[in-house]
């Protein structure tokens, strides 16, 4: 596969074209869910607690794949934001349980049609089985980027 990409230009790799298709992705899930009161950033939060998949913000850590220190920084703007509430976790007095908010619970289904419609519109022109098969590579490329960052995350520089 090395030599395929020898002659290429930089600009039509795989992982320039996913960066291009992921800002733009955003910048429309942005304009379209911020008169919602919600950013990008937030929807999988907002799912795993709305699914019962996180009570903590550890778990949405995990789930939505960021560091503690940016959930803890996103939390803040989304209980800002009258999106969660912290209520203290009985099993724990040291922790706190999230949960959604009446209003987040109201919010959620029009923005999740919102990026349900920006998806749709983005893969305009694809039958139902080329997007599945676009949708089952990009998770390859996911995991196979998963595995690398695993391995390179148990790999010491040389000093």
């Amino acid at each position: 596969m090395q030599e395929v990409w020898m002659d290429r230009d930089v600009l039509s790799t795989p992982g320039h074209l996913i960066s291009l298709a992921a800002r733009s992705f955003a910048r429309l899930s942005e304009m379209r869910l911020k008169p919602l009161g919600f950013g990008i950033g937030y929807l999988p939060a907002l799912m795993a607690l709305r699914d019962g998949r996180a009570t903590s913000q550890r778990d949405l850590a995990r789930i939505v794949r960021i560091e503690q220190p940016s959930m803890a920084q996103m939390m803040v703007r989304m209980e800002r934001d009258g999106l969660i509430r912290r209520d203290p976790d009985p099993a724990d007095g040291r922790s706190s349980r999230i949960a959604l908010t009446q209003t987040a619970i109201a919010r959620l289904p029009e923005a999740c049609d919102a990026l349900f419609q920006g998806n749709s519109e983005a893969l305009q022109g694809f039958s139902d089985d080329e997007a599945e098969h676009f949708i089952a590579m990009l998770n390859r490329v996911i995991a196979n980027l998963d595995g690398l960052g695993a391995g390179a995350a148990g790999v010491r520089e040389p000093r």
